[in-house]
């Protein structure tokens, strides 16, 4: 199996590489990008190049994170790491935050699991969830159809899943953003139309021709993915909890083999972490007229040394964009791939606020 696997059926590994995929090995591998070993790009001219770490690593570095402004992935090799039939999950359960931190952070950095991430739930309800590769299972549980895999990790503290399904265990619901729309966590509906429409792809399709239908919303949830030195993650938490007080949310630790080029290197001196948390928030309502949540979070994650995926709304000014982003590199390595500007600036593809 890939050394990261991302986490939707839907992910295509060009976008893995360039939208920046983590997943639960992360605390080990990184990113899917960190697990990847030559790749080959179209340019904006129209000439096909090939990278790697030993050719060419600049462009190979910067690919990373440029959201297809830079070029166009169309090949890429990458690692395979050894992989078991089945996966065995524990589900280490807390109170409280202090006590489910203190275990996040001591598996990290001695633990054995193959695999860790956790799930908030709500301020009383903390779930570190480790997995580790098995050769054989006393049973199989599945989450492709009736049952919800988030839920389980709430009520079980041991399940056994298929290493394919263990890969995909948040597709079915794409995370948990079926529970926007409550009848499709009801067992009947599941049974009756749930192969129409659950699984990621299927649900973003729906979205989609439901906002055209019904018109779209005056401003959309929050969907984002932040990531803070370790050392901050208490902080945001705390935060969070005072001020959005949304869960589930999703946290993958994420090991940063050297800091990406692509970051600028006075906002790469204040996160000075090499392992960093990815708090991610899937669905959180921002209806608020007043208030715009997107932007509240954005502004709290620079003050704590973050960065955010550039999937999501992005509020930054011109100016604190290319604080956090490398402009001097992007615009080197735009120069020599695509001068004529056929993909765009990555700022101005990225700053979608509406």
């Amino acid at each position: 199996m890939p050394a990261v696997v991302p986490e939707l059926e839907g992910i295509t590994l060009g976008g893995a590489v360039a939208g920046c995929s983590v997943e639960s090995s992360s605390h080990r591998h990184g990113g899917f990008h960190d697990g990847c070993l030559e790749y080959e790009v179209l340019t904006g001219e129209g000439e096909v190049i090939t990278c790697s770490p030993a050719r060419d690593p600049l462009v190979f570095d910067m690919i990373h994170g440029s959201y297809g402004t830079l070029g166009i992935l169309t090949r890429l090799a990458f690692q395979l790491v050894p992989a078991r039939p089945y996966v065995r999950m524990e589900y280490r359960q807390f109170a409280d935050f202090d006590s489910f931190q203190a275990d996040l952070l001591a598996q990290c950095r001695g633990g054995d699991a193959d695999f860790i991430d956790a799930i908030l739930h709500g301020p009383r309800s903390f779930v570190v969830c480790l997995g580790r590769s098995a050769a054989t299972a006393p049973y199989v549980s599945s989450y492709r159809w009736l049952d919800i895999y988030h839920r389980s990790t709430r009520e079980r503290h041991e399940d056994y899943l298929t290493t394919y399904d263990y890969c995909f265990r948040y597709d079915t619901e794409c995370h948990w953003l079926t529970q926007t729309v409550p009848l499709l966590t009801s067992r009947p509906v599941r049974l009756a139309a749930g192969k129409l429409v659950l699984g990621s792809t299927n649900l973003i399709r729906w979205s989609h021709r439901l906002e055209r239908l019904l018109g779209k919303k005056r401003r959309p949830d929050v969907i984002c993915d932040v990531f803070l030195p370790a050392r901050r993650f208490e902080e945001l938490y705390r935060w969070h909890e005072r001020s959005l007080g949304y869960f589930p949310l999703w946290v993958v630790p994420y090991r940063v083999p050297r800091m990406y080029p692509w970051v600028a290197p006075a906002h790469a001196a204040r996160m000075a972490d090499d392992l960093l948390i990815d708090c991610a928030i899937y669905g959180m309502p921002n209806g608020d007229p007043d208030v715009d949540l997107s932007e509240v979070l954005e502004r709290k994650v620079f003050e704590l040394d973050g960065i955010k995926t550039l999937i999501s709304r992005n509020h930054y000014s011109v100016d604190r964009f290319w604080e956090i982003y490398n402009r001097p590199v992007y615009d080197e390595v735009k120069r020599r791939l695509d001068p004529s500007g056929v993909f765009g600036d990555l700022y101005e593809k990225v700053h979608r606020v509406a």
